[in-house]
């Protein structure tokens, strides 16, 4: 009996959180975290990560709010912000100080002007209610933790028409397949048991990213 509480307690605490602990072992330590940067901002991540394809995929309009949840240091920025526009506003969300801190600074070398910095927690984005046309996830759905209060949070941060853009790595081809949480279809389950449907689905990069696109139900 005691083996069989003990199993059941082991299930419970992973479904009610923690999902993503090994996605998330780096980023504990401001050490990590600064390991992940220099990985983030390396030479030729252009070639490989195709963020102006990105963008003009996800039909970004001028004078849009668009938020990038799980920023990091702020790599889509520069081509978020010229896709609004001066009348658009990018938020840059992250769950850790320093690499907002790093996001800023990105914004501040390259003399962008319409980036709005939010601290969120594991939880919840903080996004403001209402106002946001698009939300971006960039390879940072697989490092939620608690996905379902995210998600419900995110949906109260869209307007009625507003679109989540989900972008991230096929489990079976990523170079540590543990470090993705889910295959494709199990995430794009999940955002839709939360509240959302899929509209349109794509690969981004070839054997290596997909790009599913959603609506609040």
């Amino acid at each position: 009996m005691r083996r069989l509480a003990v199993a059941a307690l082991a299930v419970t605490l992973t479904l009610a959180g923690q999902v993503a602990r090994e996605a998330n072992e780096r980023y504990q330590t401001r050490e990590g975290r600064q390991q992940i940067g220099r990985m983030l901002s390396r030479p030729g991540r252009d070639a490989t990560q195709k963020p102006r394809e990105l963008v003009d995929a996800m039909q970004i309009e001028p004078g849009m709010t668009v938020a990038d949840v799980g920023t990091g240091i702020g790599y889509m920025l520069p081509y978020l912000s010229e896709a609004v526009g001066k009348k658009g506003v990018v938020l840059a969300q992250d769950i850790a100080q320093d690499f907002l801190d790093r996001a800023r600074a990105t914004a501040t070398h390259k003399n962008l002007t319409n980036i709005r910095y939010i601290l969120g927690t594991t939880e919840n984005p903080n996004l403001p209610a209402g106002q946001v046309d698009v939300v971006l996830l960039l390879d940072a759905y697989h490092h939620f933790d608690y996905p379902k209060p995210m998600l419900a949070h995110i949906g109260e941060a869209l307007k009625p028409d507003g679109r989540l853009v989900l972008v991230d790595y096929y489990k079976a081809t990523f170079s540590n397949p543990r470090h993705i949480r889910l295959e494709d279809h199990e995430a794009i389950a999940e955002i839709e048991a939360s509240g959302f449907r899929m509209v349109s689905r794509r690969d981004h990069i070839p054997k290596s990213q997909y790009m599913a696109v959603f609506v609040k139900k």
